[in-house]
């Protein structure tokens, strides 16, 4: 029975359909649905990984075990698992191995725009890449049969319009192939003399799968009028098909690499202008300019953002759409840390204190963000503690008694552990701040090794953060409640002025997590509030000025009684105290 789905929905299904058995991955938007979806499948085992470099070595695992198996991440968490996938290109497979990783152009979520058909290109794999949910669900199966064909790990490429849009899909049933585990040393040891014989064999392969794509049922050729070829993929093929529909024609590809050279020559030859619409960076563009076609592309689209249905006709001479405009505008709300967030107490007590805040990847990077703007660096996921190292040992005394690292439990999990150890191993003198919200949040709330529970919420290892700090070699380790002031400030004076490496874990389950039991909200005594707006310093989205007195929104209060901290003339009550 056809469904609407949406298309990461779709990837589950289409794994289920495969007869996938394990799914190891780690959270990352756009691509964390699938993982999600498949874990409500009870045939196929999922797990969250620590990082996306452990989630692909376990799935090669599995597949090197005989059952086919799966890794999602997003665009730069295949930077983290490049080490495996480069060397996986090598080894080629057992059962079959497809690797989803999910693009974001546009950054809805990200701190990067990346095109991850490179790193397909650079590893010498396969690459197929779905316009719609159908597409998802249908290219996940074939996925498999082009793994094992041709001994190669195939990656999926999402991207955030796909990923997160829902079209018709027609669920099959699942199949199950299992493959015997055969030792095999020059296969599988990628020693120098075994990775030099098979380095061949991925030059090879890549020919044979060249030949593929010329015929490959994802890569066709929809003829309309003739005096326009658009060649394109991805969300962009719906955005060209919505311009154009069949006044123009189009070679669709579903395959991203390699990509066919006769297949493309037969189109152009057929059209009187070429044009390709892909977003991001120009690799389709290239590969047909290497064949001596003459072709336009990102000399009238752009090599940023997403693309859009007006964007293309305004740049290929379509109709452009004006589409109807708001009665009323709508004001700008950029993203803020929610009211009760646990960070939001650290963050205000680092700012009062003056600190240089290294920061990390996770909802806690809004700590940057007025009226706080505690934070001055962002780099990726777990940088905050290596470039603390680095600060502190070039700037020493100038920076280490008011410098700080802060990141999230789960970042520290994926990335910041080897950071500490260096801290410790080279002794900077750095304080090291662990946001531990006891759980993923950015992502929407997964479990990581630190919370005590796997993907389907079952109890699970469990590591206690202050025994690692400890057997990673600091001494000073330290738990404040960011929900105190006083506590935090307290801590964080001591620690930046001991001359020794320490680590502050701020912990506090994050403020939405479904367990949470609240407080009553509070309310403003408007006849002690003065106006002042000292509670306005920690920009808590509860909180506004109406008539030159503070307010609390009740539907947003949580009770965590930050803002009373502030307060010199105890305005703020508690609503509990009115029952």
């Amino acid at each position: 029975m056809k469904q609407l789905m949406l298309g990461n929905k779709a990837v589950a299904r289409g794994l289920y359909e495969a007869g996938v058995c394990m799914i190891s991955s780690y959270p990352g938007t756009p691509s964390t649905e699938i993982t999600e979806e498949a874990a409500k499948y009870d045939e196929i085992y999922c797990e969250w990984a620590p990082n996306e470099k452990v989630a692909l070595e376990s799935a090669f695992g599995a597949c090197l075990s005989g059952r086919r198996a799966f890794c999602a991440m997003k665009h730069v968490g295949l930077n983290v698992a490049a080490d495996p996938l480069y060397t996986m290109s090598y080894t080629g497979v057992n059962a079959g191995l497809v690797i989803g990783v999910a693009d974001d152009a546009g950054m809805h979520s990200s701190q990067n725009e990346q095109d991850s058909r490179h790193h397909a290109i650079a590893a010498k794999v396969p690459m197929l890449e779905p316009s719609d949910s159908a597409e998802a669900l249908e290219f996940a199966k074939l996925a498999y049969e082009i793994s094992e064909e041709y001994d190669t790990p195939v990656l999926i490429k999402m991207c955030t319009r796909v990923a997160h849009s829902q079209s018709i899909v027609e669920p099959g049933e699942r199949e199950v192939p299992i493959k015997p585990y055969e030792k095999n040393i020059g296969k599988y040891v990628m020693m120098p003399g075994n990775a030099k014989r098979r380095h061949p064999f991925v030059e090879e392969r890549t020919k044979a799968l060249t030949e593929y794509a010329e015929t490959a049922p994802v890569n066709r050729i929809e003829m309309g009028g003739t005096e326009l070829g658009i060649i394109t993929a991805s969300t962009s093929y719906q955005y060209v098909k919505e311009v154009f529909g069949d006044s123009v024609s189009v070679l669709k590809l579903g395959m991203a690499n390699p990509l066919p050279e006769k297949l493309i020559r037969d189109f152009a030859s057929k059209v009187d202008r070429l044009v390709v619409v892909e977003e991001l960076d120009p690799v389709i563009e290239t590969h047909v300019r290497k064949l001596g076609i003459q072709v336009s592309g990102k000399d009238i689209l752009p090599m940023v953002d997403e693309f859009s249905q007006n964007l293309i006709a305004k740049a290929l001479g379509g109709e452009v759409h004006a589409g109807r405009a708001l009665d009323e505008s709508i004001p700008v709300r950029p993203p803020v840390m929610c009211a009760g967030c646990p960070h939001r107490g650290l963050f205000f007590t680092l700012k009062k204190n003056n600190c240089t805040v290294l920061g990390d990847i996770g909802c806690y990077t809004l700590g940057a963000v007025q009226p706080l703007a505690a934070m001055e660096m962002t780099l990726c996921m777990g940088a905050s503690i290596g470039t603390l190292h680095g600060f502190n040992k070039m700037l020493g005394s100038e920076s280490e008694g008011k410098t700080v690292a802060v990141i999230g439990d789960s970042t520290f999990v994926h990335s910041g552990m080897t950071g500490l150890a260096n801290v410790a191993y080279n002794q900077s003198n750095s304080t090291i701040i662990i946001l531990d919200n006891s759980i993923t949040g950015m992502t929407g709330h997964q479990q990581n090794p630190t919370t005590g529970y796997n993907i389907k919420g079952d109890p699970a290892g469990k590591i206690d953060l202050e025994s690692l700090c400890r057997a990673m070699g600091f001494e000073r380790v330290r738990v404040v409640d960011p929900y105190d002031l006083a506590q935090c400030d307290e801590v964080l004076k001591e620690e930046l002025a001991a001359a020794a490496p320490s680590v502050i874990i701020s912990r506090r389950p994050c403020a939405l997590l479904k367990y949470v039991k609240h407080k009553a909200p509070l309310i403003v005594n408007e006849e002690k509030c003065i106006g002042c707006k000292s509670c306005m310093r920690i920009g808590c989205p509860a909180i506004s000025m109406k008539n030159g007195k503070a307010r609390v929104d009740s539907t947003l209060c949580v009770g965590c009684g930050v803002c009373s901290q502030l307060c010199r003339k105890d305005a703020f009550e508690s609503t509990a105290k009115e029952a």
